[in-house]
């Protein structure tokens, strides 16, 4: 009856603080949403949260078998919470959107990741950590991360874009991130990095390594390789439509299904091509074990 009553008590406890979360937060969580749904690469958010209550709700009896409630941890998580909070409030204006959502969605879930250890205290947090730490893929990325990201994922597609070329025999003058062949140019432009494949691929690489993998190096491997499957992916893409427009229809480059949605198809390229590599990893803890 007792530890009834605690489990009770903590759950009550963190009702309160997620009420207090969307009341003090409700405007930036309000423009989060509205953000994954107007800007491609931040598609998946609405997502996470789903994912991670499914991970609570598999774990929840490990989760709160021994809860106990940890005041001063958790009090301190949410007072760190507080601040950033103020921070993002007193610069707003010199941030621009990304960067503000970014603060104030990390604030966001440090006070509710705090009123968590508050309420079931720092073991059912550590029971919990995989299914709170992937929220942290609500948090937009930071513009400087983005705009670098995107470049090395650009300079990457052009390079292999390049290769192929050599490698199929067609006459291709590059001129930085322009290809130009006997009928048609095509730019690899930032529209064209693969950004929001690559978070999609790289959010979907950690479920894989937990559910699949022990070990947390091929956990790293895994999710690394995310990068260059992307960027060949993105290659392959690229040539496909300028081969398709030099010797088919210069509209596969402009108004054909596959320009528009075919981002899904060699999504699915990916995925195959990442299949093998989760597949030695888990294989070869397997061996080990």
């Amino acid at each position: 009856m007792q530890i009834a009553r605690k489990v009770i008590s903590g759950h009550l406890s963190f009702l309160f603080f997620t009420a207090a979360t969307v009341m003090v937060f409700y405007a930036p969580l309000r423009d989060l949403m509205i953000l994954s749904f107007h800007r491609s690469e931040y598609s998946h958010i609405i997502l996470v949260p789903l994912v991670s209550g499914y991970f609570l709700y598999v774990k929840r009896e490990t989760i709160f078998s021994n809860t106990r409630p940890s005041f001063v941890p958790g009090g301190m998580v949410v007072i760190f919470s507080a601040i950033v909070y103020l921070i993002g409030i007193n610069q707003g204006q010199r941030l621009n959107q990304n960067d503000y959502m970014s603060l104030m969605t990390f604030s966001a879930l440090v006070f509710w990741g705090g009123g968590f250890i508050f309420s079931y205290g720092l073991r059912a947090f550590h029971a919990a950590l995989f299914p709170l730490l992937y929220l942290v893929f609500m948090i937009p990325i930071p513009s400087v991360v983005l705009e670098r990201l995107i470049h090395f994922l650009q300079a990457g597609s052009v390079e292999v874009v390049e290769l192929l070329f050599r490698l199929t025999g067609v006459p291709a003058v590059r001129e930085g991130y322009v290809f130009h062949l006997p009928s048609v140019s095509i730019e690899v432009a930032s529209q064209c990095s693969g950004i929001r494949s690559t978070i999609v691929l790289f959010i979907s690489s950690i479920i894989a390594g937990h559910v699949y993998l022990r070990t947390g190096w091929k956990k790293v491997i895994l999710s690394l390789s995310i990068f260059p499957v992307t960027i060949l992916k993105n290659g392959f893409r690229i040539v496909t439509l300028a081969l398709l427009g030099e010797y088919v229809d210069e509209t596969f480059l402009t108004n054909s299904i596959l320009h528009k949605n075919g981002g899904i198809l060699f999504l699915l390229l990916a995925v195959l091509l990442l299949l093998p590599i989760l597949w030695v990893l888990s294989r070869s803890e397997t061996k080990v074990a």
